[in-house]
């Protein structure tokens, strides 16, 4: 039976009408704790599970076939198709040789046969933006700021970008992005490092269109691996890296050595024995003893040749002995007492010799220090929750989990020692299943959403030194008017008949009990895109989030499995997989046995007519079809295909849009956010898309009287970070949660005081100044840094840290204003006799006016023309008459005693240096 729409779908329909049953007859109370308790995520969960059961009945051609199949996209999304040029292609080809190094390259078999593609199929890549975001960048001219390499899941060998555009469409819209994501090569056909070589290609022609710091990687499942391996060959090679990278439930760690994976997984969809497929020319690869059959036709056919043909030109289209790869590398075991040897390819991937590869299994990396800014999203329930959460810890922590030192050459310890910890913030979300964003139809996913685009704007904030606008979905998104668990999975009352909902009702008590239980702890629910990142601790952002959003403290290190495990074993095959893996492929292999025997000698009869070869040097290892090309097959070229539509594919996809088509909608009707109306983003110059001056008032006020704070040092009951309610957008900004601007030395409540981060920034300059960098009259002696103003125009920097504080009646004693003062004054330091005065940066407003515009703009230039106040520097821009709150900068943070006291008397009298 083929695969398609109408087999998959009464294949899973059972299922789905099983699980229906459960929810509306039987007794849920046992799933009162996970998020199985909800209808749409447990449907979704067991529809799944059933797809991957149902495929493994098939072929990996056939399941490859289905999940690439043509499926449209919304009217209100943007796609546009681009090819990945040669010169792009050998560059990366270059590149991956360079990592691998000559004993890469006999592992994988050479350093060609993976750079070989189908004729007519050259290596394409899909932009996807929405519609209404394309039309605001075209009508700015502006190239854009904010772009997502997103790299889709698949276990390697099945999936496309047409099964995960409703997901990735969700991520542009929710970062205001544009996304593309590269068409690699799948395995077995094409296995390692076929894919990875595509997916550096791809970014090494979005580096051609756009600056590194606008560009941010994001991948699920395998892609979310691909992403690590491309993070490490860039900061390998010396390639610019990205602003950040989101890592959606990773696979790192192909040898399945960590203790989740030998475990049950009941809330988790991937088959616990590996996946198995119906044989077909392209899995299982042949085993050790067809290997030595087809050797032993290799040698006949070439003695023919030689003998027939007197060693003409076509003897080197007829592979010899040394051509076809020895064996595949046995993996041996002793299983309940007894001596295994495993003799075939257990991953699709690559063979068993390359599983434990650091670019294959990116946790056996000597260090995964000195990347980019990551997230890690860890679902709970799934399979590879420790593989996760160890790499987590060991990019935060290189030198704690480096490999053994039996596996560490000079070249690894180099590196170890070269490299600094990479900033990470690690979420394990109870009980999720793997990459739960593809059920995004669910509030769980909803909120992973949110946490994805919150850290990627933050990430993107921080590279470009920018504020940038986030549309605001809390008018509009439907999960932001009731955060209830008692809610449907769309935040809203579920449209059921009465008598369907009375079962109900009592779980429902029960889980409103719950959630306010847990919002009564104190805890803060996952922000969204305009909201503040916690401070970085230990280069660490540790979380775990409740399926309702709520954040709570993850365990320490100690007390998580994933992290106690031995170094030595890491890396190491574990009985406990092989024995369940093993165990399902002899049922296989009995109930294919025909179909096995059948490949096999189709195998045997194609080896006879004779295989094109890459030459000297060059093995493709033996599920690759680049070592199966049939001679002749470079004369012949491929008929172009025409892609079939998916029908199941288009249903689940419009399902899992439906979000984003309501909050589209939504945002049109009011007039703000979900990429429905005309916005403007901050791009630094004459404040586009600065955050209004009474917005930001408001927030410090907040900020004074509010009650508690949340783990990013702001108040629990205060509004997200730059929230401007009348354009229905945000505004999200680095605010020093990382140790290069102060994150390391945040206090136990995870504030870093103003002082100590000037103290830390005054520091680095004295260094630079020291070492001879930066040394001249402007900056005083390299001591200082020129003092700027934020992207907006408006915002003062002072010594590089952005500092909010106004000189009004009533806000003259803001925390920000005597950190500030507090600082200046006990240092003791008075202007010196002929010391260098800084000059006005350009664009530099104050009150909320820039310069030039109106009469604050002019009061604010007629005050810094040097015939000002001779007991206040030159350069200090003063308050316009009558206004509360404005903005001030300080040429340097060293201002004179004096000038303070004049400032702190304007503020305490109203007045102003106008007056």
């Amino acid at each position: 039976m083929n695969m398609n729409t109408a087999t998959v779908g009464l294949a899973v329909t059972p299922t789905v009408v099983s699980t229906l049953v459960s929810h509306y007859l039987g007794n849920t109370s046992s799933r009162q704790k996970h998020p199985t308790a909800h209808i749409s995520y447990d449907e979704g969960l067991h529809l799944i599970r059933s797809f991957l059961e149902y495929a493994s009945r098939h072929t990996v051609e056939e399941l490859q076939a289905f999940t690439s199949q043509w499926v449209p996209h919304p009217q209100w999304v943007k796609v546009d198709e681009v090819e990945i040029s040669q010169d792009h292609l050998s560059r990366a080809a270059f590149l991956m040789q360079e990592q691998l190094g000559p004993e890469g390259i006999r592992q994988v078999g050479g350093k060609e046969w993976w750079q070989w593609r189908k004729p007519r199929t050259p290596l394409k890549a899909e932009w996807i933006e929405m519609k209404a975001d394309y039309h605001d960048r075209k009508k700015r001219n502006d190239p854009g700021n904010r772009v997502m390499l997103y790299v889709h899941g698949g276990a390697y060998f099945f999936g496309s970008v047409d099964e995960h555009r409703y997901q990735i469409q969700r991520h542009a819209r929710k970062l205001k992005a544009r996304a593309l994501a590269p068409r690699y090569r799948l395995a077995p056909q094409f296995p390692f490092p076929c894919g990875l070589y595509d997916c550096l290609a791809t970014y090494l022609y979005l580096l051609e269109h756009q600056a590194p710091n606008t560009i941010i990687l994001a991948g699920d499942s395998a892609g979310g691996g691909m992403v690590l391996s491309l993070l490490v060959i860039l900061r390998d090679r010396g390639i610019p890296l990205p602003a950040g990278a989101i890592l959606i439930s990773p696979w790192v760690d192909l040898t399945h050595s960590f203790p989740s994976v030998a475990g049950d997984s009941p809330l988790d969809y991937i088959p616990p024995s590996g996946f198995h497929h119906k044989p077909s020319p392209s899995w299982p690869p042949p085993d050790e003893e067809l290997l030595e059959e087809i050797k032993k036709i290799a040698v006949h056919q070439k003695k023919n040749i030689a003998a027939n043909e007197g060693g003409s030109e076509l003897s080197s289209g007829i592979p010899t002995i040394s051509d076809v790869a020895e064996t595949t590398t046995r993996l041996s075991l002793i299983i309940d007492g007894e001596h295994v040897d495993i003799k075939e390819q257990i991953q699709m991937y690559t063979t068993n010799e390359l599983l434990a590869h650091p670019l294959v299994s990116p946790v056996m990396q000597p260090t995964l220090g000195g990347l980019p800014p990551l997230l890690i999203m860890v679902g709970g329930g799934e399979m590879l929750c420790d593989e996760q959460i160890y790499v987590a810890h060991k990019c935060a922590n290189p030198a704690r989990y480096a490999p053994p030192d039996a596996l560490m050459d000079e070249h690894g310890r180099a590196q170890l020692a070269q490299h600094k910890p990479t900033d990470v913030q690690l979420q394990v979300w109870d009980d999720l299943c793997h990459v739960a964003p593809t059920l995004s139809f669910t509030s769980p996913a909803k909120y992973q959403y949110r946490a994805i685009a919150q850290f990627g704007a933050w990430a993107l904030a921080r590279a470009q030194r920018v504020e940038i606008d986030i549309p605001d979905d809390d008018a509009i998104s439907v999960i932001s008017s009731s955060s209830s668990s008692s809610s449907s999975d769309d935040g809203e009352h579920e449209r059921q008949p009465k008598e369907k909902r009375g079962h109900k009702r009592e779980r429902q008590k029960q889980e409103r009990r719950k959630h306010k239980a847990e919002k009564e702890a104190g805890e803060i629910s996952v922000g969204q895109a305009g909201d503040a990142l916690p401070p970085f601790k230990g280069h660490m952002i540790r979380q775990r989030v409740t399926p309702h959003g709520l954040i709570f403290p993850l365990p320490p290190a100690e007390e998580l499995p994933g992290c106690t495990m031995a170094c030595e074993l890491v890396g190491v095959i574990k009985v406990g997989p092989v024995r369940k893996w093993l165990a399902h492929k002899r049922r296989w292999d009995a109930r294919f046995q025909s179909v096995k025997r059948k490949v096999h000698e189709n195998r045997l009869r194609d080896m006879a007519a004779g295989f094109e070869v890459f030459g000297e040097g060059e093995f493709p290892p033996p599920s690759a079809l680049a070592g199966r090309r049939k001679l002749g097959a470079r004369e012949k070229e491929m008929r172009k295909q025409k892609k079939s539509r998916s029908y199941g594919l288009s249903l689940w996809a419009l399902w899992g849009s439906k979000h984003d088509e309501m909050t589209v909608q939504r945002g049109q009707l009011v007039g703000g956010g979900g990429g429905g109306v005309e916005t403007k983003m901050a791009t630094g110059a004459e404040g586009q898309g600065a955050r209004a001056f009474s917005d930001l008032e408001r927030q410090e006020v907040e900020e004074k009287e509010g009650k508690g704070k949340d783990v990013g040092g702001r108040r629990a009951d205060a509004p997200p970070l730059g929230r401007n309610h009348s354009s229905g957008h945000r505004f999200v900004g680095d605010e020093g949660q990382t140790e290069e601007s102060g994150g390391a030395v945040a206090d136990e409540d995870g504030e870093t005081p103003i002082a100590t981060l000037l103290a830390i920034r005054r520091g680095k300059m004295k260094k630079a100044a020291e070492d001879g960098e930066g040394s001249s009259k402007a900056d005083g002696g390299g001591l200082l840094a020129p003092p700027e103003t934020g992207v907006t125009g408006k915002r003062p920097i002072v010594d590089g840290i952005s500092v909010p504080f106004s000189l009004g009646r009533k806000d003259a004693d803001t925390a920000s204003m005597m950190t500030l003062m507090s600082d200046a004054a006990s240092r003791n330091q008075t202007p010196r006799l002929g010391s260098p005065v800084l000059e006005k940066p350009s664009g530099l407003a104050f009150g909320g006016a820039e310069e030039g515009e109106g009469a604050a703009g002019e009061n604010a230039a007629a005050t810094t023309d040097g015939r000002g106040d001779d007991n206040i520097p030159d350069g200090v821009l003063q308050s316009e008459a009558g206004q509360e709150g404005g903005f001030m900068s300080f040429p340097s943070p060293h201002l004179a005693s004096p000038a303070v006291e004049r400032f702190a008397s304007l503020a305490a009298s109203g007045s102003s240096a106008n007056k």
